[in-house]
């Protein structure tokens, strides 16, 4: 996160004074979760996260065309343009990659302070709407489908060269498409399982279910 859009901070110690009475306390803790909430889950991380993972994607395509031209045309020409696509590629490949690795630990700092306030307290008519179980599909159905393409790449790949129906730029090419589809598929996987877990949590016993079919 840029310092100009920093995370809530976490509550202090409940107890300490810092609220004049409860309901200013539930007040803060509702608008913290709120925007812990959309920092976690919300359909722009997702779309940031698929234009990382394409922009690294790109930049493999980049690279393992550059490991074919310098196999396919060994000529000083040719290692010049080979050259030319690998430093690109990595100029794609190397940003995207740190981006993820960022967000990624901003998501363990996000999930901290969800933890932190939302055993604050209890309001369970505002907790509801943190359950949000169409919106964790929209993260959860297309990363299964992700993990599914990056698994059988990964797997078909590796058969195909063996039977020598594909060159070893082609397998670089597809095993690493498949290694980076799996792993953002699990990355959203993850993120949309980790969250519906803590957002059942905030709610007493018995009520996730009705507010899963409220919404």
């Amino acid at each position: 996160m840029s310092r100009r859009d920093p995370l809530p901070p976490l509550p202090p110690p409940r107890g300490t004074g810092a609220w004049p009475h409860r309901h200013a306390m539930l007040a803060d803790r509702a608008r913290a979760l709120e925007e812990l909430h959309r920092r976690s889950i919300g359909v722009p991380v997702l779309a940031g996260l698929w234009s990382l993972a394409g922009a690294f994607a790109v930049g493999w395509v980049l690279f393992a065309s550059a490991l074919r031209s310098l196999l396919e045309t060994p000529d000083p020409l040719g290692m010049l343009f080979a050259g030319v696509l690998a430093v690109v590629g990595l100029g794609f490949m190397v940003p995207a990659g740190l981006l993820i690795g960022f967000g990624l630990a901003r998501d363990g700092r996000v999930r901290g302070g969800l933890r932190a306030w939302g055993a604050l307290d209890s309001d369970p008519p505002r907790d509801a709407a943190f359950v949000t179980p169409g919106l964790g599909l929209t993260w959860l159905l297309p990363s299964f489908a992700l993990c599914g393409a990056g698994l059988w790449l990964c797997f078909v790949v590796p058969a195909t060269a063996q039977r020598g129906e594909d060159t070893l730029p082609g397998v670089v090419l597809l095993m690493g498409l498949g290694m980076t589809a799996w792993l953002t598929g699990l990355i959203g996987a993850a993120k949309a399982v980790a969250h519906y877990r803590w957002a059942l949590r905030l709610l007493p016993r018995g009520t996730g279910a009705g507010a899963s079919a409220a919404r």
